[in-house]
Formats: C-alpha cells, sequence, structure tokens
C-alpha cells in the first residue's frame, strides 16, 4: 500500500529542489517513532519523505516511488535474507527516502553487507520500535506532511496575493523584490536577460555577478512570460539556507516579474511609437510650430546645435527591430541625455547635441549591438544644425552619409557627410552602365581588376594626382626610387595620355578612380 498525500504539481519546483515534505531526521522526531533508532545511511538523514509505503510482497520495486519511506516486517523477505544487501541499492536507485524495518517476527538481524551498503550509499536504515502499528506511523508522518503542505501553501497563498496587489496598484519591479525580501529575509534582485540588475533590495546589495542557475548562496528562478526569456530572479541566501517553500514563494514572484516586465514593454512599446511618429515629423519638416516645447515632453533639446546620426542596418542582416534602437539607446543615454532618438524600420536617426564625441558615441553602439550577436550597421553623421528648422536637411545629409560610406568602405562604415566630397554628386548617377563605360574610356587597361601590375599602376596614378604630380613626394609615399617613379610615370602617359600636362584629363582620371572605389558600381 502506498500513501501519497501530494498531488504531483508540488512534488517539485521548476529548479528541481524538493518541496513539501519532511526530511527523515524530522520524520524521527515524531512521537510514534520516539524507540527508532538509526541502524545505517546516517549521511541521508536529509532525504525528503513525501509519502509512505508497506512493502508486503517480495517484487515491491516495481510499485515504489521517489521519497518513499518504506515500511517492512521483513515477512517478504524471510526466505531470501541474502537479497537485504541488493535490496538497498535497488531502492536508493529508485530515489526512496529510507527503509524502516522491523525485527524479530521474521528476521532476527539485518546482514551487516546491508548496513555497510546502506552507510556507503547514505541511504537511512531505520529499527522501528516492535510495539507500534504502521497504522499509527502512517497516519502521524501523513499528518505532519499534510501539515506542512498546509502551511507552505498558506505562506505561498499569502505572498502571491501580496504580490498581485503590487501589480494591480502600479508597483513595478522594484516594489515586488522588496516584498519578495522582506518575506523570505534575504537579499532578492531580477535582472535581465544580459545580467543586468533591473531591480534589487535586501542588504546587503545584488550585484549583477550572480549564476545563471542554483548553486551556493543564489536560488534561482527564470522569469518567463509569453514563451519569451525575460531574466531571472535571485535570491542570495547562505548555502543551504533557503526554506522549504521559498522557491514557490520566488516562482510565484517571477510570474508577477514577468506580469510587470510585459507591462512596461507593452507600455513602452507605445511610448516608442509617439516618439518616432515625433521624430518622423520633425526630420521631414511637419513638425508644426511647437517641436522644440513637444520635444522637452520627451526630454529632447532640439533648441541647442545638433549632429544627426543616422545608423543603418547593412543588407543581408535580418536582425529584430529593436536590436539596433536598444544598442543606440544605451549609448546615448551615456553621451548625450537629453538627445532625441528613434527607431524606424531599418534605421536609427539620433539628434545628438553638437558638443557629444561622435566616434565614441558611434564605438559605443557598435559594441552594445554586436554584444547582440553577428551583424552590421553603417552610420552616417550630419553638418551642425542650427535648430529645429535645419533638422530636415541635416537629416538628409547623414542618410546620404550613411549609404555612400558603406559604398565606399563596405558595411560597418561610419561617415561625416563633409568628408563625402565628389562622392556625393558620383551617387546621383543612376545609370551605372555609363559610369562602367567612363572608367573603361579613361583608365583603359588600367580598369581591369584582375591584374597585379595594373593595379600596382593604379595606385601610383592615384598617389600622384593626390600630391598634385609631385614626383619626389610621390616616390616617397610609395618608397619608390626617384628614377623608377620617372619611368612608370612614362608608362603611365603612353596607356593613358598626356595626363602630367593635360588638367581635363587629370580631373577625369580622378573621377575614373573615385568611381572604382564605390562599391556596387
Amino acid at each position: 500500500m502506498t500513501a501519497d498525500p501530494s498531488p504531483p504539481a508540488m512534488r517539485a519546483s521548476s529548479t528541481g529542489t524538493i518541496i513539501h515534505g519532511l526530511s527523515v531526521g524530522e520524520v524521527l522526531g515524531v512521537s510514534t517513532l520516539a524507540g527508532a533508532r538509526l541502524i545505517g545511511g546516517a549521511g541521508g538523514i536529509g532525504r525528503i519523505v513525501q509519502r509512505l509505503n508497506v512493502m508486503e510482497v517480495p517484487d515491491i520495486l516495481a510499485w515504489v516511488k521517489p521519497h518513499e519511506l518504506l515500511l517492512t516486517t521483513g515477512y517478504p523477505l524471510r526466505n531470501t535474507p541474502q537479497s537485504l544487501g541488493r535490496l538497498v541499492a535497488d531502492l536508493d536507485e529508485r530515489g526512496l527516502a529510507a527503509l524502516g524495518i522491523k525485527l524479530g517476527r521474521y528476521l532476527d538481524e539485518l546482514p551487516a553487507e546491508m548496513v555497510e551498503q546502506a552507510d556507503r550509499l547514505g541511504f537511512p536504515l531505520i529499527l522501528l520500535p516492535n510495539d507500534v502499528g504502521f497504522d499509527d506511523i502512517l497516519n502521524q508522518v501523513l499528518t505532519d506532511i499534510l501539515n506542512r503542505q498546509a502551511a507552505l501553501l498558506a505562506r505561498a497563498e499569502e505572498a502571491h496575493r501580496a504580490l498581485v496587489q503590487i501589480v494591480l496598484a502600479g508597483g513595478g519591479l522594484g516594489e515586488v523584490v522588496a516584498e519578495v525580501a522582506g518575506l523570505l529575509a534575504t537579499s532578492v534582485a531580477v535582472l535581465d536577460p544580459a545580467g543586468r540588475v533591473l531591480a534589487a533590495a535586501g542588504d546587503p546589495p545584488m550585484a549583477a555577478a550572480v549564476p545563471a542557475r542554483s548553486g551556493g548562496d543564489y536560488t534561482v528562478v527564470p522569469v518567463v512570460a509569453g514563451g519569451h526569456h525575460h531574466g531571472r530572479i535571485v535570491a542570495r541566501t547562505p548555502a543551504g539556507a533557503v526554506q522549504e517553500g521559498d522557491i514557490g514563494i520566488l516562482e510565484r514572484a517571477a510570474t508577477v516579474a514577468a506580469l510587470v516586465v510585459t507591462r512596461q514593454e507593452a507600455v513602452t512599446a507605445v511610448e516608442s511609437k509617439y516618439r518616432a511618429d515625433f521624430l518622423r515629423d520633425v526630420i521631414t519638416g511637419r513638425g508644426g510650430p511647437r517641436v522644440a516645447a513637444r520635444a522637452r515632453a520627451f526630454g529632447w533639446d532640439l533648441e541647442r546645435p545638433s549632429n544627426v546620426v543616422v545608423a543603418e542596418i547593412d543588407p543581408d542582416h535580418e536582425v529584430p527591430p529593436d536590436r539596433l534602437l536598444n544598442a543606440w539607446i544605451a549609448a546615448l543615454r551615456r553621451h548625450d541625455p537629453r538627445g532625441a532618438l528613434a527607431g524606424f524600420s531599418h534605421e536609427v536617426v539620433a539628434i545628438v547635441g553638437s558638443g557629444v564625441d561622435l566616434g565614441r558615441l558611434t564605438r559605443d553602439a557598435v559594441t552594445a549591438f554586436a554584444d547582440s550577436g553577428p551583424a552590421s550597421f553603417s552610420t552616417g553623421i550630419s553638418r551642425v544644425a542650427d535648430g529645429p528648422d535645419s533638422l530636415r536637411d541635416a537629416y538628409g545629409q547623414a542618410l546620404k552619409a550613411a549609404r555612400v560610406g558603406r559604398q565606399l568602405h563596405g558595411a560597418g562604415a561610419a561617415a561625416h557627410f563633409d568628408e563625402l566630397g565628389v562622392y556625393r554628386l558620383l551617387t546621383l548617377v543612376n545609370d551605372t552602365a555609363e559610369l562602367h563605360a567612363f572608367v573603361r574610356e579613361t583608365l583603359g587597361p588600367l580598369a581591369l581588376d584582375d591584374d597585379a601590375e595594373n593595379a600596382d599602376l593604379r595606385r601610383t596614378l592615384q598617389v600622384l594626382l593626390e600630391t598634385n604630380l609631385n614626383v619626389a613626394e610621390t616616390a616617397r609615399r610609395l618608397h619608390f626610387h626617384y628614377n623608377t617613379l620617372r619611368y612608370r610615370i612614362g608608362k603611365l602617359e603612353r596607356l593613358l595620355g598626356n595626363f602630367t600636362e593635360d588638367a581635363h584629363l587629370r580631373l577625369n582620371l580622378t573621377l575614373a578612380l573615385h568611381v572604382l572605389r564605390m562599391r556596387g558600381i
């Protein structure tokens, strides 16, 4: 017969820690077992008893369950006492809590091998008093287990009501962790998926460097809602000091924390939409007469001199829409709290005070973005805009800088509008076939990119044009002997024409080399 007072849902928490039950040591403390004696397996005194069973048949292994206290008179084993040693190992393998046995009627003593096996496995062997019936043991132990369960459930229910009331009253994660810290008398924190502390309470304060799973001084329960992992709730207590039922309270707190997080995400999503809609109106010139005042309601300062920064996800990268925005939020918060920021489908637009170090801002955003996985974005920076009325033109400049910068330098480029020069004009030519024809006609054989000698000559030509035909300076930059460079110039003129004398030809050659630098042309 088996006596099981707890429904399956109460047997273990999601963290794998058993709750709702008595330890073997507590079972030995009940009055009906006052004369019982532990004769082996003292190392397992902390095993949890959740149910009781009586051994009535020799093949009991088919009927036992984990966390059972198995009671027997030895009657099923009276004819095979040699099997008792193996019985301990089989019961331990099936996760039983302990074996209680009466001697004298069917078995006079337990084999030494059985006791040795129990000590080795930490499986408690209990010698039961002969004057106590199994029904008395069953009734009292089960009653104590049920009372323990009732008390734990009442405590958990009380905690659940208190936590739900916090949410209904509009409280946030700070109030939730403060309530849990008070209930458990320990330090508690909620961390996001990246391990950053969102809210903490208790003494000493919780640090961000906590494990992802329970262990040591930490008890960890995941915060999950709608199939999405939102982080974890962590309680820190001395190792082994987590009380029975505390995990149940943490699990309920994790559920409430998930509600708070999803509620905040919904609010943030609505706010982000309003911000994005307003900023889109500003950068397209439809902001209206009270742009600066409306911006102040978002904490933005658009009246100061500012640069517009556009960060555009590079092609061939599929990333969640909020990933780029979150990276820039983290970076802008450190460098310019009054800066404006909003995310659109594949780009983020920021309006940043002109005194901000835009290079560091961009690098911090790149670092934050890279932490979330492989992908890249290109960044464009405008000239300084004097106020809201100039932001439309500045946005166009930043967008152009991002796209031309990608063409020149590849994915992940960062470019300032003032650095684009002639490339601004070249990007206006939509007929790429015409650009190809111009390059072929101007550079002739040097336009072919599959020849190392051609590439070397193009490099020589480019440096010559950059130094305004200064032969000495060109030789120095290329580490050539002066006469070697004179020979190369003669070869270039035989291929391209007398460019050292023809300014128009030099202009065409310069433009052709610029076109070759542009990717996708």
